[in-house]
């Protein structure tokens, strides 16, 4: 599977697909973006990230987010 770098991910993520790294090292982890919907207290879309216990958590890419290549589409 060919990975890819951070802006090709961004890219991705605005177009609905979850994506992982192949660095981290939790199984079943991914970020996604969310669009805010009439039930929203978001008024703008923003990113979360599925933990490896399955809880859905605000996500803010680090400095070594933005600069990996090692980004992937998943299935989930």
């Amino acid at each position: 599977m060919k990975t890819f770098d951070f802006s090709r991910a961004l890219f991705e993520l605005k177009n609905g697909s979850p994506l992982t790294r192949t660095g981290w090292n939790g199984a079943n982890q991914y970020v996604k973006m969310q669009e805010p919907d009439g039930r929203s207290k978001m008024q703008t879309p923003y990113l979360y990230l599925r933990t490896i216990h399955g809880n859905l958590v605000p996500w803010i890419p680090s400095q070594e987010d933005l600069f990996a290549e090692d980004w992937l589409i998943v299935t989930v």
